[in-house]
């Protein structure tokens, strides 16, 4: 397959349909987007203390119904939103009349807005969305090419193994139903070593990784730099050339 084949058909439209009928709830913050809305202050916290958004432009890549993307704008990023989901891009830019945040969202592949938008961006987000994907490596290459020399892209994905699977699907879909039933794909996870083996081979350094755990007891999240076994955020860097 050429790479321009390859741009063009990077989606998968059952996932893409599966957002899509839940998006009326995106911003209903105890409908199934409820550990969406727990995780991102920990995710947006991460993301600025690493690349100090303020005045920087960024892109999230994936971004659904845009909690990440006005989370990034309200610490002083200026942020541009795409995703494949029409209705999730519409349901986030009715919110911006609610937040009164100013987003430029777009229905574009992030290998497309990459050909367009090369080396415009200082900050790359791609969060909870490699999964979701038939080549997640084709993704993580065009947001190299999105980003600045010396600029910062993040990745969160779930890890690949038991644990991840209990945690992840039974639990979190069968047990807690926290999630849709269906929401993930086992064989679609993807283990630390792997996404930075993709990042290495895109040209991004891999500077820092940490691990999102949960515990259902007391539903609280927290980053641990010692625990990448369920879900994890990468900090990769392009290099300055």
């Amino acid at each position: 397959m050429s790479e321009s084949q390859t741009e063009r058909t990077n989606v998968d439209f059952d996932e893409v349909a599966k957002f899509e009928a839940l998006a009326s709830r995106w911003w209903d913050k105890n409908s199934e987007f409820k550990p969406l809305h727990d995780i991102n202050p920990l995710r947006a916290d991460y993301i600025n203390q690493r690349a100090q958004l303020s005045g920087k432009k960024a892109i999230d890549i994936g971004c659904g119904g845009g909690i990440l993307s006005e989370a990034l704008a309200q610490y002083g990023a200026q942020v541009k939103g795409i995703d494949m989901g029409e209705a999730p891009l519409g349901v986030a830019k009715l919110h911006l009349q609610e937040s009164g945040l100013e987003i430029d969202y777009e229905r574009i592949t992030a290998e497309e807005i990459a050909e367009r938008e090369a080396g415009q961006y200082d900050v790359v987000t791609c969060l909870e969305m490699l999964e979701h994907v038939p080549d997640p490596s084709s993704v993580v290459k065009a947001c190299m090419k999105l980003c600045k020399p010396g600029g910062h892209v993040f990745f969160s994905t779930i890890n690949r193994n038991p644990k991840a699977y209990l945690f992840a699907i039974i639990g979190a879909e069968y047990v807690l139903n926290m999630l849709p039933k269906g929401t993930h794909d086992y064989a679609k996870f993807i283990q630390p070593a792997e996404l930075s083996e993709y990042a290495r081979l895109a040209g991004l350094e891999v500077t820092h990784m940490t691990g999102m755990t949960y515990n259902p007891l007391t539903k609280v999240y927290k980053l641990n730099e010692r625990d990448v076994s369920v879900n994890y955020l990468m900090h990769t860097q392009k290099p300055n050339v």
